[in-house]
């Protein structure tokens, strides 16, 4: 994460605030069960005098080193600008106390409830709280606001879910992620951490090795859940988005992963909110990669000053969409800036008339008038390599590439140039009739911008577990040679594409090594006459208001480390031609640095490799390695862990190792493995 300010451009160091700021750097939040929660807590130099409300950042991810960069580029600006600024490890984590647990369970969000309380009862708070957040603090936020605690009068959230089992980390559509594996290993490993000796003193062995005999097993956890049970529903605000009654802020990128989460609450919520899309992978968009980055914290502060203390500044009457139409761009895996203009709305969705729908032929055409025909799509399991990452952060080779090889493996429907300019904003639908030749199986969709250079560019793309087609909760084999009607929503874009570009649909039967392939090899048969593609167009009504400025990207400081081992990420493909195998190796070594201002170094390096052999899915293979270190002079700590999922045609095999280290001494080491059987999957 602190290599995305390298990565973004024109950022602006903030060197004077309205307050003079003070730090409290390390503050027990004591719970009702005797456990302590760590803080770390930026205020106003006069907070105590002239108390102030509140902004809390709730995560896992340990404010003393990991995001410690981060916190110093942020929470130090909403102290300066008067708030009182709090970054919360939940219980397990960092410093706090207790045992780790699993995703967003009713202890952490219990917990939250209990430190809201806490720091609005604290002399240098007014008793008014926001709470602010990316990924894992994106869903505190929003799961907080579900519960209505009186403290919370508004929340910020970034790059998070309304819906944990169909839009998530862990499933899209039914569809079984590959992330699931990448993220519960990475989970694994960040669980086994140590706290630090320097704050909890000589407590820290006996609190690791407590988290050390306890962790949580969270591939095989979240893969035992293949439908949307109650185990997902639970933090799914979409089950009632009626409970939420404070004013939310949702904020993405379109190369997140987690873009169509805020045009949902948009549509979803009856509270004051407002929204903002930019080109930016997972980040912050004072950080954002692809830029430009923009003056979020600015923004954020108006939010605040609207909805904590009561300014009447306007901020309730400006546009409450904001989105970034892009200009289109030819492919490419890694790029740091994305043209395009900033468009506004009054609300979301806008008003209807604004579609544009696109015929499927058995010719191949896609058209303005209903094709006839059918089409048959079996398409090999390596389709979809340059589909890129589910979730890029805007460093390395993330980004799909030119998508002509994987066209070339699906069954493709090309329109005429359209002759004008389209400009796509929202989630396209793709409506088809089709029969599958197994009970299970997977379809997916993806759109691309064809240039008059023959490139291939992607612009959104969407996938089905057709056992899902009806009901997430409930799902039902297809019948193998019946035509049934199943529709794929697309992920949500702001895309222009030119008038001589021309569109293409391309249809596959997996997305490897994205999706987790079906027990078998599927065909499907379309019936064109029957299916259509709709695509939502933006039909002047960027005219309804125009965006605010944004201003520039500012931070509070720039991190105060010290570089040990550089940075770097690689992806690659490598293809046995004797076996058939191919295999992808992805790399993400977030370097070694030193935190000057204490000393701690911390490491973390990381390798995932994906494999199948073609023609035989139950071949699929994924293992997950994680190598993290936390020093200080004498004291060396680190874990390494390794977590594997293979199959067969019933049942899931997960497997987890952890090794945790002091010094060159094993502390530590266990191996959990689980047999889980396949549900419709």
């Amino acid at each position: 994460m602190v290599n995305l300010v390298a990565e973004a451009e024109g950022l602006v160091v903030r060197q004077s605030f309205p307050h003079r700021v003070r730090v409290i750097d390390h503050q027990w939040i004591p719970l009702s069960d005797g456990v302590r929660l760590a803080a770390r807590i930026w205020l106003p130099h006069d907070a105590e005098r002239n108390p102030v409300p509140a902004i809390i950042e709730y995560i896992p991810y340990r404010h003393r080193d990991f995001t410690l960069p981060r916190d110093e580029m942020i929470h130090p600006w909403f102290a300066g600008h008067g708030y009182a600024a709090i970054r919360l490890d939940i219980r397990g984590s960092g410093n706090s106390e207790g045992l780790p647990m699993d995703e967003y369970v009713a202890r952490e969000q219990d917990d939250m409830l209990e430190a809201l309380s806490w720091v609005a009862a604290q002399d240098w708070c007014t008793g008014r709280c926001g709470m602010i957040g990316i990924s894992w603090g994106g869903f505190s936020a929003l799961q907080t606001a579900f519960r209505a605690p009186a403290e919370l009068g508004a929340i910020i959230t970034l790059c998070s879910t309304d819906d944990r089992f169909a839009d998530d980390v862990h499933y899209m559509s039914g569809c079984l992620l590959r992330n699931n594996l990448a993220w519960g290993g990475q989970a694994f490993a960040y669980a086994a951490r140590p706290p630090d000796p320097a704050v909890v003193g000589d407590a820290w062995k006996a609190m690791w090795h407590e988290r050390l005999d306890n962790l949580p097993f969270h591939t095989a956890e979240w893969l035992s859940h293949q439908r949307r049970d109650a185990y997902w529903k639970h933090g799914s605000v979409a089950e009632d988005f009626g409970a939420i009654r404070c004013p939310v802020y949702a904020v993405s990128g379109w190369a997140d992963g987690y873009t169509n989460t805020v045009l949902k609450l948009m549509a979803g919520l009856d509270v004051p909110r407002r929204c903002l899309i930019g080109p930016w992978a997972h980040a912050y968009p004072n950080l954002g990669v692809p830029g430009p980055a923009v003056g979020f914290l600015q923004d954020c502060l108006r939010w605040w000053d609207r909805w904590l203390k009561g300014i009447d500044n306007g901020i309730d009457r400006e546009p409450a969409v904001r989105l970034w139409l892009q200009d289109p761009a030819p492919p490419a895996t890694h790029v740091t800036r994305r043209s395009g203009r900033w468009i506004g709305m009054a609300d979301w969705p806008p008003p209807a008339g604004g579609e544009g729908t696109w015929w499927l032929d058995a010719g191949g055409c896609l058209g303005s008038e209903p094709g006839d025909g059918l089409a048959e799509v079996a398409t090999p399991l390596v389709t979809g390599m340059m589909t890129g990452e589910w979730n890029p952060h805007g460093i390395g080779p993330e980004l799909p590439g030119d998508q002509r090889s994987d066209d070339a493996r699906s069954r493709v429907f090309l329109a005429p140039a359209a002759g004008e300019d389209l400009a796509i904003v929202g989630r396209p639908r793709l409506a088809l009739r089709l029969a599958s030749s197994r009970p299970t199986g997977t379809v997916v969709a993806r759109l691309v911008g064809v240039a008059g250079d023959g490139s291939s560019a992607l612009i959104t793309w969407g996938c089905l577990n057709l056992a899902h087609r009806t009901s997430h909760e409930n799902p039902e084999p297809m019948e193998p040679g019946v035509f049934t009607d199943v529709v794929v929503t697309m992920n949500a874009i702001a895309q222009v594409v030119p008038a001589d570009w021309r569109l293409r649909l391309a249809l596959s039967c997996g997305s490897w090594p994205l999706l987790w392939p079906a027990p078998e090899a599927t065909r499907m048969t379309i019936d064109c006459g029957a299916s259509a593609l709709v695509l939502p167009l933006l039909a002047g009504r960027e005219d309804d208001a125009v965006p605010a400025d944004l201003g520039e990207a500012e931070i509070a400081s720039r991190p105060d480390l010290a570089w040990l081992r550089p940075f770097s990420r690689s992806r690659r493909f490598v293809t046995d031609v004797e076996t058939g195998t191919t295999t992808m190796v992805l790399e993400k070594d977030d370097g070694a640095y030193r935190i000057n201002s204490h000393g701690l170094v911390v490491e973390q390096a990381g390798t995932e490799q994906q494999s199948i052999r073609e023609g035989e899915p139950l071949s699929s293979r994924g293992e997950v390695r994680w190598q993290l270190g936390l020093s200080r002079d004498d004291w060396q700590t680190s874990v390494d862990a390794v977590t594997t999922l293979a199959c067969d045609a019933a049942t899931f095999l997960v497997t987890a190792e952890i090794t945790a280290r002091e010094g060159n001494e094993t502390v530590f080491s266990r191996r959990l493995e689980r047999a889980i059987p396949r549900d419709n999957m």
